[in-house]
């Protein structure tokens, strides 16, 4: 039912993309929203998404700006339920005149689908591109190797009549880092010494199944610490993890950085594009170091399927365990106390950045400095 008509069309004057979300929802999507700028490069290209208090949401225009992807935005609260208010969002929707939607919601089951179609037709919208309407573009495709598809390749398989895009292109997570980031960065960076090798990590995850724990994070680090002598670390999160990552860093013989809450998220991308590996749970930080091409060792539980949400690319390490219950899609979890993470152990942890680092042969002074 995914309408497709005229899409070839280079006189469309405006495009609305959908898409709900934060930080690593909305980098996951860029290859996507790249393809969509390609394909209508002429566009005003608005954004419908939501917005959240939560000090852990990164608003979508932070991380987009200057990247020429996204012209102009359209908000509205998470979990809209106020008559007014929807009335009000149709207003907004209707005012702008889109003359195709390009539908990248995370799928939310047959019936939400089937209202948010009902709800941008009754906006207006003729030409909806991309509404996964059957199971099979709803799930990720199964890999056959134990794997799932990346959710980033599903939502450009779901727009495929725009036409495709290669993940493994350098620029297909490509963010327009400017010179006022990558200089605000180099300034940050200064106080760990002039030269000094550093990796960056962040103890951040939205949802407490994902967290690792704060006991294996201190040996993680004490252990490090010890082996990287000389190097530095830097931690990036939110306001709200600024607390814990001090007390964490105190376990790191080095120079440190909390830059929880005192750097934008584009300088935060300037600053993982500098470190030589990154740290840190499944979250919108991990998805941003990958997004830089900084190499990943990401500690996932099994909320998701294996795959699903892993950063793309050879050079990141995944500590995941394949279990009975993988896929749960659980914030929490109470009854198997998240067996899944905390089965990971420090030692699977450290060897995965051991091999990052190629820290297999004796330290020199500097590491091999790994190219995009």
């Amino acid at each position: 039912m995914t309408l497709t008509a005229n899409i070839s069309n280079p006189g469309m004057k405006r495009i609305l993309v959908y898409r709900l979300g934060s930080l690593g929802d909305t980098i996951v999507a860029l290859p996507s929203l790249h393809l969509v700028a390609q394909k209508f490069p002429e566009a005003e290209r608005w954004m419908l998404t939501n917005f959240s208090d939560s000090l852990k949401e990164v608003p979508m225009r932070q991380l987009l700006k200057d990247t020429g992807l996204i012209h102009k935005y359209i908000q509205y609260p998470v979990r809209l339920r106020n008559p007014a208010a929807i009335v009000e969002l149709s207003k907004s929707i209707r005012s702008i005149r889109p003359e195709i939607m390009v539908y990248l919601a995370e799928p939310r089951g047959l019936i939400r689908i089937i209202r948010d179609v009902v709800f941008f037709k009754l906006c207006g919208i003729r030409k909806i591109i991309g509404v996964p309407f059957t199971k099979k573009m709803q799930r990720p495709a199964y890999l056959g190797d134990g794997t799932y598809e990346y959710v980033g390749t599903r939502l450009l398989r779901c727009i495929q009549p725009l036409g495709t895009l290669d993940l493994k292109a350098s620029s297909a997570f490509d963010l327009s880092i400017g010179p006022i980031e990558h200089n605000s960065a180099e300034k940050k960076i200064h106080k760990l010494g002039v030269n000094r090798p550093f990796i960056t990590a962040s103890v951040g995850a939205k949802v407490d199944v994902k967290d690792w724990g704060d006991d294996n994070w201190t040996s993680l680090l004490s252990r490090l610490g010890k082996q990287l002598n000389g190097w530095g670390l830097a931690m990036v999160g939110s306001s709200n993890e600024r607390e814990r990552t001090s007390k964490l860093l105190k376990k790191w013989p080095g120079k440190v950085l909390n830059l929880c809450d005192r750097m934008s998220i584009r300088e935060s991308a300037a600053v993982l594009s500098r470190s030589r590996a990154y740290i840190g749970h499944d979250s919108g930080p991990m998805h941003l170091a990958s997004a830089v091409h900084t190499p990943c060792v990401a500690i996932f539980s099994s909320r998701n399927l294996p795959g699903e949400w892993f950063p793309p690319g050879v050079r990141n390490q995944i500590c995941y365990r394949t279990i009975s219950c993988m896929g749960c899609r659980r914030s929490v979890c109470e009854d198997r106390r998240k067996m899944c993470i905390r089965s990971i152990s420090v030692n699977d942890v450290f060897d995965h950045v051991v091999q990052v680092l190629d820290m297999a042969r004796p330290f020199p002074d500097v590491l091999t400095v790994y190219g995009n």
